[in-house]
């Protein structure tokens, strides 16, 4: 019950098809190892608007999207959304499969976000920009291609 209530207190999401289904196909390869994040990251993919990969709006944060973002703290911070075989921190490339990756998945420009951080912290974030770097072609190839 408390994950329904938790869902209507979220914002809208909107996440294109391919991504939905890797990101569905990853939670569920993870939930062994990391069932917390797992579950956060299926309830996300539950609540969200699933749309054609070409109909996700450009401001709409997408896997590969660089996203600028406030905290509640009032820090800035630019960092990329990727699969978790391509995260690394210090290049701002930040793992779908952690709390702040989660919180900002298929968010919008203008958003904002509570997120609870693995110390279980309560936290806030909001989408300031979105920028894409993936063609639609490399969206369809990589669905064709990739492994989780």
């Amino acid at each position: 019950m408390k994950k329904h209530i938790q869902n209507s207190q979220k914002p809208s999401i909107v996440i294109g098809e391919t991504d939905h289904q890797r990101l569905n196909k990853l939670a569920l390869a993870a939930a062994d190892r990391l069932p917390e994040v797992s579950d956060g990251l299926l309830i996300a993919l539950e609540r969200a608007l699933v749309v054609a990969d070409t109909s996700v709006p450009r401001n709409v944060v997408q896997m590969e999207s660089t996203v600028e973002y406030e905290a509640d703290t009032g820090d800035g911070r630019t960092v990329t959304l990727v699969f978790p075989k391509d995260a690394d921190i210090s290049e701002g490339r930040i793992s779908v499969l952690t709390p702040i990756g989660t919180a900002l998945l298929g968010l919008s420009a203008g958003q904002t976000m509570g997120w609870s951080g693995r110390d279980d912290r309560r936290h806030k974030l909001t989408v300031l920009a979105v920028t894409q770097h993936r063609a639609e072609s490399e969206v369809l190839r990589s669905s064709e291609t990739s492994s989780l």
